[in-house]
């Protein structure tokens, strides 16, 4: 049999599909980068809804998020990346997010920033056990016990006594379950929206919603404070930008676990900038939450791995 001519197969390889090429360093790189980002937006938005109404805040913020957003993204998209069949799957969403995005922020104003982000953690969690309620999955044994280890690790966080939960924790909790809905909903909406299409209808509608709290207060700005919540603004636009780029470089597997570093850049950031100390019940917690999360994205790929394997066929 001749071989090829050289012509031919230069023809045939151009015709056949791009080979994706993972480059996991810079994935890890872009993971880091994002976690540092995420860190110092909520610092930021911290240390502001301590002197200023946390609707100002949190409009401020999106607005300044979807400024960002619309420099890099319309330029080359247009504002077709609006359109779309799925306006009130797009509006609920974004309205569940700025909610959650509040709470959070509220959590932050009564939590040491550690521990709200210790909480937060838990997003996995919820997402998986609101995945079995909502998408009917059947979880099986494994992902039960990840959950139940997960769930263990939020009781040792929050440490509730014999009274409620502290008003803190409460708020960090529910922007972590909206935040968990929110993951599930996306899930379904990529089979019908680009990535580009999902980010500017999230900005645009959570701007829109924050602005709603504008009127509960509004102070005025020193310049410094201005500056405060554009860069709070601009950190959580790019830390949105470097986790999905991470996630575009290489497989969640490889990329995902360096999420946990935030954590890292928390604890710093509170100790230096309000004298937070960890409590052995948040270190504690935070290292069975963050296993917990391991285990589960593990648990998932291998799952995800099997089914391929068997769609595919001997």
């Amino acid at each position: 049999m001749l071989p090829a001519s050289p012509a031919k197969t230069h023809a045939t390889q151009s015709l056949s599909p791009a080979v994706r090429v993972d480059d996991i360093p810079r994935g890890i790189m872009a993971m880091i980068g994002a976690t540092l980002c995420f860190a110092l937006s909520s610092a930021f938005s911290k240390y502001q809804v301590a002197l200023h109404p946390v609707g100002q805040v949190m409009f401020l913020r999106s607005l300044t998020s979807l400024v960002v957003c619309a420099v890099f993204v319309l330029p080359f998209t247009g504002l077709a990346v609006f359109r779309t069949n799925r306006v009130k799957a797009h509006v609920v969403r974004g309205f569940v997010q700025s909610v959650s995005q509040t709470f959070s922020v509220l959590a932050l104003s009564m939590l040491p920033l550690a521990g709200v982000i210790s909480i937060n953690f838990t997003v996995p969690i919820w997402a998986a056990l609101i995945s079995i309620i909502w998408l009917k999955e059947r979880p099986g044994l494994g992902r039960w016990a990840f959950l139940v280890i997960g769930f263990i690790g939020v009781v040792i966080v929050t440490h509730p006594g014999t009274n409620a939960l502290k008003p803190g924790a409460i708020f960090a909790l529910a922007n972590a379950i909206m935040y968990g809905s929110v993951t599930v909903a996306v899930r379904g909406m990529t089979k019908t929206e680009s990535a580009n299409s999902l980010l500017m209808w999230q900005v645009l509608m959570v701007a829109a919603f924050h602005s709603l709290l504008l009127p509960f207060g509004f102070d005025r700005l020193t310049v410094s404070d201005a500056t405060m919540l554009i860069c709070s603004g601009i950190a959580n636009a790019l830390a949105q930008y470097l986790w999905t780029k991470a996630l575009r470089l290489g497989p969640a597997t490889a990329v995902s676990p360096f999420y946990y570093l935030t954590l890292v850049w928390a604890l710093i950031i509170g100790f230096f900038a309000w004298g937070d100390v960890p409590s052995l019940a948040l270190m504690l917690g935070s290292c069975i939450v963050v296993i917990s999360g391991l285990l589960l994205l593990w648990h998932e790929a291998r799952n995800n791995k099997v089914r391929s394997a068997r769609a595919v066929g001997p």
